[in-house]
């Protein structure tokens, strides 16, 4: 049943009806509190919905779930409120996968009503009013569209779009990660992302009201607040905490004796402490001796957005660790990311088993976009063209954002055989080059990750852990 949530009732109303259900608001003055929205009114409407994930080429999306929240466009304050699961046309669309991204299973939707019975109500809310959500111009419009073409009526139209998913990134940078709204509610500790629509689209207004809020103050002061944060002002997610405790840890280390490298008198940017395992946890890394090529998948990742998938192997994720890679060409800074540091990366040999696991993710990562109905470019994860026919791999180096220091947990191999981990103080490209000279050799601990972004898809490869040798 829709479920309508006036602010001034201490508990939601539910609509006894199927294809007419009340429409009551959340009261503000003048608003009578029996007001009833009607189609193209000033209100900004935030939407959200939820739907199946295709399990093959050429199937669609079933709608599941659809969730809204008028506000003020003045104030930005909720006015009214709505929510409602739907049954699809087919329960077995609901998949397991389905079931992973959202939670919403074949049970959950079994005695819902089917979209022809909201209808009415959804058409209404969102009809001639500004529309607003995140990733709604790719995702949420076309599933709108497609659920009123299912049942042959009209299917509402707005007076004005606003998709925060491009304007945060234009507006306000990169700093929240790859600014998904996980990633943006965790930036401004919101909590966890639920993946169900009314609570997703209640975050959204909240992300972009803390946005709004960082980018007026950094305006009114740009010569203050507009620097680089230092890292005790920077709200911390998981990772950021493990990394911080991890190089403290590693300084106590040294300051109680440990030796650090003075490259013949020349000043570095890192020191050298011993590796104190665990740092973190490489177990699940695989061999590509023990990959099947059969045995990989690729998934939506739970509590993500269903444009972002990983691939599985045996129901794990798929992470790699290749021994022994030779450095074909040292460490790239052509690009840069938003916060204007260097995107580094650099390129190294594969062997034919490696080349083998490769080009099977990249196969079926390739056929999974192309079935999702992506028009974008698909970039070959390994090369074969030159180089003498050896296929080379580009392999990435992340940073922490506007820190400028390296997500990737570096080591050295000393010929004593004893492993030293490098801790870094700052960003310095021509040094990093000079660890991965040409021609050397190294371990490397890789995850793989699916990006679909400016018309350009693939598989980049991410170093967790490089063991210089």
């Amino acid at each position: 049943m829709p479920s309508i949530n006036p602010q001034t009732k201490p508990n939601p109303i539910q609509s006894k009806s199927k294809s007419k259900s009340p429409l009551i608001p959340s009261t503000m003055e003048p608003i009578p509190a029996k007001w009833v929205p009607q189609p193209a009114g000033p209100e900004i409407a935030f939407f959200d919905t939820e739907t199946s994930v295709p399990a093959r080429k050429g199937e669609g999306y079933a709608l599941l779930e659809f969730g809204a929240v008028l506000v003020c466009p003045k104030r930005l304050t909720e006015l009214f409120s709505y929510s409602t699961l739907i049954k699809p046309a087919n329960l077995d669309a609901i998949t397991v996968a389905s079931v992973r991204c959202n939670g919403i299973t074949r049970e959950a939707v079994g005695s819902a009503p089917g979209f022809g019975e909201v209808a009415d109500d959804v058409y209404t809310i969102l009809h001639g009013r500004v529309w607003a959500g995140h990733n709604i111009i790719r995702f949420d419009c076309p599933r709108i569209k497609e659920a009123f073409n299912e049942i042959g009526r009209p299917a509402p139209e707005p007076k004005g779009l606003i998709d925060t998913l491009p304007l945060l990134t234009q507006r306000f940078g990169r700093r929240a990660g790859d600014m998904k709204m996980a990633s943006l509610a965790n930036y401004f500790s919101l909590g966890r992302q639920s993946h169900r629509s009314l609570d997703d689209v209640k975050m959204n207004i909240s992300v972009v009201k803390n946005c709004a809020t960082v980018l007026f103050l950094e305006e009114s002061l740009p010569n203050v607040l507009a620097v680089a944060t230092p890292l005790a002002e920077l709200p911390l997610t998981l990772t950021d905490t493990n990394i911080l405790v991890s190089h403290i840890q590693d300084i106590k280390l040294d300051s109680i004796g440990t030796s650090t490298s003075t490259n013949n008198g020349t000043n570095k940017s890192y020191i050298s402490v011993p590796l104190s395992e665990p740092s973190g946890s490489f177990s699940t890394f695989l061999d590509p001796s023990e990959i099947s090529p059969q045995q990989i998948t690729i998934l939506p990742l739970p509590f993500n957005q269903f444009s972002k998938t990983a691939l599985f192997h045996n129901d794990l994720p798929l992470q790699l660790f290749c021994k022994d890679l030779k450095v074909r060409f040292g460490v790239s800074d052509k690009f840069t990311d938003n916060f204007g540091k260097p995107k580094l990366s650099f390129v190294a040999d594969v062997s034919e088993k490696v080349c083998e696991v490769l080009e099977a993710c990249d196969e079926l990562a390739m056929r999974w976009s192309q079935g999702a109905g992506s028009g974008s470019q698909w970039r070959d994860l390994v090369k074969k063209n030159g180089f003498v026919n050896l296929p080379t791999v580009r392999i990435h180096i992340p940073t922490n954002g506007g820190e400028g220091i390296y997500s990737t947990e570096i080591l050295k191999k000393e010929p004593s055989g004893s492993i030293q981990k490098l801790v870094f103080s700052k960003l310095d490209t021509s040094e990093l080059d000079s660890l991965f000279k040409p021609g050397s050799l190294l371990d490397a601990f890789i995850s793989l990750d699916l990006y679909d972004y400016q018309q350009n898809a693939g598989i980049r490869l991410i170093a967790k852990r490089l063991v210089l040798c």
